[in-house]
Formats: structure tokens, sequence, C-alpha cells
């Protein structure tokens, strides 16, 4: 299922930068790394470090600072992991990690991903297709929207004291953006299980879309029929959208989208233009005849 590499990893990632390769998230015995498949980018793309990936966060559960997520994290307990699957599907129930993923491959995946703040990196998520753990629960006819909800533990988590947004953190996809092969879940980075401050063990990866929309830890997955709230929708619809896709001509109200900064390129590099739906241009066939500016 999905896209069909036709370079390998070594084409993109220097060989010392992969760390474990073949090494899979705690819990998920039986999974296997597969090929990593090629985002449809305009420009080769460089992956950050790990440092540099693990250490410049948005985790508002764990503070608002860039670096407070690494600072504070490691308090989270991720081992067990249970996700409560529910709503318009055939096999509700509260499931562990290891029997959501039975059977699933993890892929190497480099994605550019984009944050509201028109920052990006450049990251190699190991993960599966969000489509796989749908089929795999049954979508039911009525389904139209996957609504996602994170952890929330006032005891682990230090941000969620202040209200800084409504918690729990809230999302959600139209389901045929949920079952698009490019909308990942991912369990890790660089081959190694997915750090704690990047939403350990399981997340949200939609490419296409601001940082924002790829909700982190995830505990709840609920298929229903209305579009469901969406945490930063709820906090100022004015400046975010349910669609959140990554459009350098709908400007932010207060700065413009229309380019972008790259995490690690340094002080003086020249920001770049932003592309349209980050570049995956597969996607655009989601949103033919919608007015975008309108659906933001």
């Amino acid at each position: 299922m999905g896209y069909k590499p036709d370079y390998t990893r070594d084409d993109v990632t220097p060989k010392s930068l992969w760390l474990n390769r073949r090494q899979i998230f705690a819990g998920a015995a039986g999974l296997a790394t597969a090929s990593m498949m090629r985002p449809a980018l305009a420009q080769e793309l460089t992956p950050n470090t790990l440092e540099e990936i693990t250490n410049y966060n948005n985790f508002y559960e764990f503070g608002t600072g860039k670096e407070d997520p690494a600072k504070y994290a490691d308090a989270l307990t991720i081992d067990p992991w249970s996700i409560e699957v529910g709503g318009l599907v055939d096999n509700p129930g509260t499931y562990s990690l290891a029997d959501l993923t039975d059977g699933m491959t993890i892929e190497e995946r480099i994605y550019r991903f984009r944050c509201v703040e028109a920052w990006s990196m450049v990251i190699p998520w190991n993960g599966f297709e969000l489509n796989q753990l749908l089929e795999k629960v049954g979508v039911q006819s009525g389904a139209k929207y996957v609504a996602f909800e994170t952890a929330y533990r006032p005891e682990e988590m230090p941000g969620v004291r202040f209200p800084v947004v409504e918690w729990p953190y809230v999302e959600g996809l139209r389901l045929d953006e949920a079952m698009h092969p490019l909308t990942i879940m991912a369990t890790g980075i660089y081959g190694e299980p997915m750090p704690k401050q990047n939403g350990a063990p399981i997340r949200l990866v939609v490419p296409w879309k601001y940082g924002f929309k790829s909700i982190k830890s995830i505990v709840k997955i609920n298929l229903v029929e209305e579009q469901p709230p969406t945490t930063w929708e709820k906090a100022n619809a004015r400046e975010y959208g349910f669609y959140s896709n990554v459009n350098p001509t709908v400007d932010h109200p207060r700065w413009s989208q229309a380019t972008e900064r790259v995490i690690g390129a340094g002080i003086f590099a020249q920001r770049q233009e932003t592309l349209m739906f980050n570049g995956y241009d597969e996607v655009a066939s989601l949103y033919e005849g919608m007015d975008l500016s309108k659906f933001f």
C-alpha cells in the first residue's frame, strides 16, 4: 500500500545520521522496517539532525517554549499505552499499542514538517499509514471525519496547569484526508523510538498541513459524521481553520506565510518560498472545487 520508493535512504541521508534504523518502538513486536517513501517535493531534502528535531518543539502540554518539551517531557509515562477507538467503527474498544499495530509494517519516510510560525524541519519519520489502522477497526458508512485526542495528565504535563488552550488537545481530519497514504501514524524518528518531546509513543503526521494538525501522544480516535472540534479552531477560528493546509497565498492575520525559515540552515540563511500543500501536489485533488481562502 502507498508509494514505491525510486531511490534509497542513502541518497538523501548520510549513513552516519541513521541510528539503529531497524530498531522500532518498544511494545510493537513483530513489526518490520520497510523502505522509505520519497516525498513529492520540488527540491532535494536534507533531513535535520536528531538534535535539532528533538530540541525545538511545540508541545504545549509541557510548556510554550520551544525547549520546554525536551526539558519536561521525560515525566510522561508511555509504557503501557493504549488508544480508545470508537464512534462509527465495526470494532470499537481500547487497544494496546501492540494490538493496534499487529501485522503492520513500519516505513522510514522523510517529510518536510511545517509549523504555523513559518518554520520548517525535514524529519525522517518511522510510521505506518493511518488507513491501515482505520481498515483494521472497520470504518462504517456514516463516518465522514476522524477525531483525535491527546493524553491529558496534569501530574505529568506541567503545561496543562495553564489555560494556554482548552485541554485536552483535540484534532480532526476529513475521512479522505485520513485515508490518504501520505497520512501516517508515526512511532519514531531516524529509526529510533519516538522521543517523548516529539509525541511518544504514537502521533499523527500530515505533511501537507501546518504542524499543529499533527496531534501528539494520541489516546483516543473516533470516527464521526460531523466535523469535529479542533483545539486551535476553538481558540481562534479567525486565525486557525479546520483544514490548515500549507497555503502561501493565505496569510495568517498576524504574519505572512509566503516564506519559511528552515531550522538548522543558519542565522544568515535566506527564507525560502513556501510551497502549496508543502510541495505534496498529490493531495491537491482532495480539495478540487473548494475555496481554499474560505476553507483554510
